[in-house]
């Protein structure tokens, strides 16, 4: 019987046949084919031929499309350095914002003993002046020509005050930026760490502290006419000077000073200015907090 011999395909061998002879016994027809390997692994072994020739040239290529990869974007290098720099940038800015905030602890103590001081000072001077005034001294008594009585027109001329100073006020933050900076600078100071029910105490404290020492004690010292109004507004406003306050925010406390001073005057009342003072305080207030978290939120 003939046989048939096979190897192994893939390996691009010859493949031999042997079948019987028609017309002798032990002979046999001998012919090869040439099996058909597959095309990938005949493109492997011979690159892996040639590169098994040239070590150096593949080398070569090899380092040369690693210099390839490891070469830099320069348009993202850029983009990063600037992004970067931003963040630097950003990130300083906020520090010293953060920094310029005073806690709520010492906002709040500070109000309560400069408004405490204030109000015994104002207290002391009214008190003297009336000693003074009833022992003959040529001494306004400032307890008899500005007391704390209340009328209820005094409403009315309270909420006109309120309205025209709070839309003075809006005027110039809009057409004035040197009133507007140093304004919010001052405000972002105290009233950045402050809960929404302590505005009223910042408000409240120092409006009545203050015209209590200026309108209360010291108007009734100048005069109660145009010259003492504006003498004692003057110092008023020169006293809002620092804490992030610039001169423009002088100059604005001056002009305020004067209309608490005139509303005194007209009223002979001091509970017409403190009050007038303490709602204008909280409608500031109120304002700034509304228009902060607007820009915040743009």
């Amino acid at each position: 019987m003939g046989f048939m011999a096979l190897q192994p395909w893939w390996r691009g061998a010859s493949t031999t046949v042997r079948l019987p002879c028609p017309d002798r016994t032990w002979g046999y027809y001998k012919f090869s084919i040439r099996a058909c390997s597959d095309r990938k692994s005949l493109k492997k072994s011979t690159r892996e031929a040639r590169q098994s020739k040239n070590p150096i040239k593949n080398s070569n290529k090899s380092s040369s499309r690693s210099e390839v990869n490891q070469v830099p974007s320069p348009r993202f290098d850029e983009v990063s350095d600037n992004s970067d720099v931003d963040t630097v940038d950003i990130s300083a800015s906020n520090k010293e914002s953060v920094d310029d905030v005073a806690p709520r602890d010492k906002v709040l103590q500070a109000c309560t003993v400069t408004s405490g001081l204030i109000s015994a000072l104002g207290l002391i001077i009214r008190q003297v002046s009336h000693f003074a005034s009833t022992e003959g001294l040529p001494i306004p008594d400032s307890s008899m020509d500005v007391t704390f009585g209340f009328e209820i027109w005094h409403l009315e001329m309270i909420g006109g005050m309120v309205i025209f100073i709070t839309s003075c006020r809006l005027l110039l933050l809009k057409s004035w930026p040197d009133f507007a900076e140093s304004s919010n600078a001052a405000n972002r100071q105290v009233l950045s760490s402050l809960e929404p029910l302590d505005y009223l105490v910042v408000s409240v404290l120092p409006g009545v502290s203050e015209e209590i020492l200026f309108r209360g004690a010291l108007l009734p010292l100048f005069g109660t006419n145009w010259i003492g109004i504006v003498a004692v507004g003057a110092i008023f406003g020169f006293l809002h000077l620092g804490s992030n306050r610039k001169f423009s925010f002088a100059i604005w406390a001056t002009f305020v000073g004067i209309v608490y001073g005139y509303a005194t005057v007209l009223s002979s009342s001091l509970f017409v200015p403190m009050a007038s003072h303490a709602l204008n305080n909280l409608a500031g207030g109120i304002l700034w907090r509304y228009t902060s978290k607007l820009e915040l939120s743009e």
